[in-house]
């Protein structure tokens, strides 16, 4: 038997989270910033001042207004998110009812999902809005840096959110989907 009569045919192979967990740990991707999209490996670009600004102040108004309202939820920030054998997205920031544990946060724990976009955009309102509604992430935000706007998706049905919305940067914005959740985008 011969290496062509064992190999797998040519073409494109989607890699598992195992794979790609054994391919950082052995350091493949030292000194980049990846994730796992639908088993493929995505090189994040770099984050410059305003999506880091912009970040750590929707971290900061979410955890002080979780706090006020008794919340179980918990924002992280760049966390990596499980949500199936060939994906493992690491949002720019997730409340999650489970933020201590090992490994991955559980898709079950979460009940909003982030993504702050600069040179991102079109990924993360494209692919990632089929991933995460797909997976039914009930609340999924993306933060436009360039447009000043936030656009909020919810009731995941079909890969894709039937409801949606946007909201300005300096006006308030409440959570579809958890009780109580609002925060001001004036300092964004």
């Amino acid at each position: 038997m011969t290496a062509q009569d064992i190999s797998p045919p040519p073409g494109k192979y989607r890699l598992t989270v195992d794979d790609y967990l054994t391919l950082f740990e052995a350091g493949a991707f030292e000194g980049l910033r990846t994730e796992l999209i639908e088993g493929d490996i995505i090189v994040m670009s770099p984050q410059y001042r305003p999506h880091g600004v912009i970040k750590m102040g929707l971290y900061d108004a979410l955890r002080d207004r979780l706090k006020e309202l008794g919340s179980p939820l918990t924002p992280l920030v760049e966390v990596s998110l499980a949500l199936d054998e060939h994906s493992l997205p690491d949002p720019d920031l997730l409340l999650t009812s489970e933020p201590r544990g090992a490994g991955p946060v559980p898709l079950s724990s979460v009940g909003l999902v982030i993504e702050v976009a600069a040179s991102s955009r079109a990924k993360d309102m494209g692919a990632k809005v089929a991933l995460y509604a797909r997976h039914e992430v009930p609340e999924y935000w993306v933060v436009d840096v360039t447009d000043r706007v936030i656009h909020q998706m919810w009731s995941p049905a079909e890969g894709s959110y039937a409801e949606q919305r946007e909201t300005a940067f300096g006006s308030a914005i409440t959570a579809a989907t958890i009780p109580g959740l609002t925060v001001e985008t004036a300092t964004l």
